[in-house]
C-alpha cells in the first residue's frame, strides 16, 4: 500500500498538466490544420511573418499563392499562415 500512496501524487500531476497544456494544444493544432485545410482562392490571411495578402492559387497539399500587391505574388506554405482574415463564399452550383 506504501508504494500505491507515493504514486497518487504523480498520477494527479500528470493528469492536471494533461487537461491543462496537452489537451489544449492538440486542439489548437487540430483547428488550425482544419483552417489550411479550408484554404481558397480569394481569402484574405496573415502569415506568420506579419504579410497580409489575397490567395489566388491553391497549388498543392503544402502551398498556395497569394498576391501581397498588385502584381506580386508569392509563394507561401500553408502551414505558415497564422489567420485568415475573410473567407470568400464558395461558388453557387
Amino acid at each position: 500500500m506504501q508504494g500505491f500512496e507515493s504514486l497518487v501524487p504523480l498520477i494527479l500531476i500528470f493528469a492536471i498538466m494533461y487537461f491543462l497544456l496537452i489537451r489544449p494544444q492538440q486542439k489548437k493544432l487540430k483547428d488550425h490544420q482544419a483552417m489550411v485545410d479550408a484554404l481558397r482562392r480569394g481569402d484574405q490571411i496573415i502569415t506568420q511573418g506579419g504579410i497580409v495578402g489575397k490567395v489566388t492559387k491553391v497549388k498543392d497539399e503544402k502551398e498556395v499563392e497569394v498576391e501581397i500587391a498588385a502584381g506580386v505574388n508569392v509563394r507561401v506554405v500553408k502551414s505558415t499562415i497564422a489567420t485568415v482574415v475573410s473567407k470568400t463564399e464558395p461558388a453557387k452550383s
